[in-house]
């Protein structure tokens, strides 16, 4: 794939205190994988790069709203991330009590975020961007080809990732700027992603790899 900033950008998947900090409500299962690759700081690697060589960057966040916790069902996990209170922000049209919060950016990432540029799109719900303006804020820039990171690694950056290649984009996940949980049931969530990044992306590569391809 080659990677140039004038059809290429960053997108980044639920950069959010609950997955990312130590005080997220996810730490004790994905704490060790993100800190084993260096996740924090590889996103941040993204981040600097991007800006750095011109290209742009998206944000597909996850938020709950009160509402959402009336839902009548949802999937393993799903389930979870209602039950903890995951990315839950007071309201749709507020940011009552956000600064800080598990639905907030991880601190370090906000002079990238908050600098004017960065397109934070709508909400994702569930895991992937069927439900939120991703594709369509892609394609209102030119972009048709994806750079891919954030959390986790086999539930909202596999599902962009398989979405946007149904979508006809073309996506290179960064491989060790995202990180899983693992589940003394249902297992190594990591080790799960990287099988089928391999099997579906267009390239996968490490941050290494990608820093240097948006320097080229």
């Amino acid at each position: 794939m080659n990677i140039n900033n004038k059809d290429t950008a960053v997108l980044l998947t639920d950069v959010q205190n609950d997955f990312l900090s130590e005080q997220g409500v996810t730490w004790e299962l994905v704490g060790n994988s993100v800190k084993e690759n260096k996740t924090v700081e590889n996103i941040e690697r993204l981040f600097k790069a991007a800006k750095a060589n011109g290209f742009e960057v998206f944000i597909s966040p996850h938020y709950y709203y009160p509402t959402d916790h009336g839902w009548k069902f949802g999937g393993t996990i799903e389930n979870v991330m209602h039950d903890i209170k995951m990315f839950d922000r007071s309201g749709a049209l507020n940011l009552e009590g956000f600064s800080g919060s598990g639905a907030d950016w991880l601190e370090r990432y906000k002079p990238y975020i908050d600098d004017g540029k960065t397109i934070v799109c709508s909400p994702h719900k569930v895991y992937g961007p069927e439900n939120n303006d991703v594709a369509l804020q892609l394609r209102k820039r030119g972009i048709n080809k994806v750079v891919l990171g954030g959390m986790s690694a086999n539930l909202c950056v596999e599902a962009h990732l398989r979405e946007l290649i149904e979508q006809g984009f073309e996506v290179t996940v960064v491989k060790d700027a995202t990180a899983g949980a693992l589940h003394p049931e249902l297992g190594d969530g990591y080790q799960a992603a990287l099988i089928n990044y391999g099997y579906i992306a267009n390239a996968v590569l490490t941050t290494d790899e990608a820093v240097k391809a948006m320097e080229a």
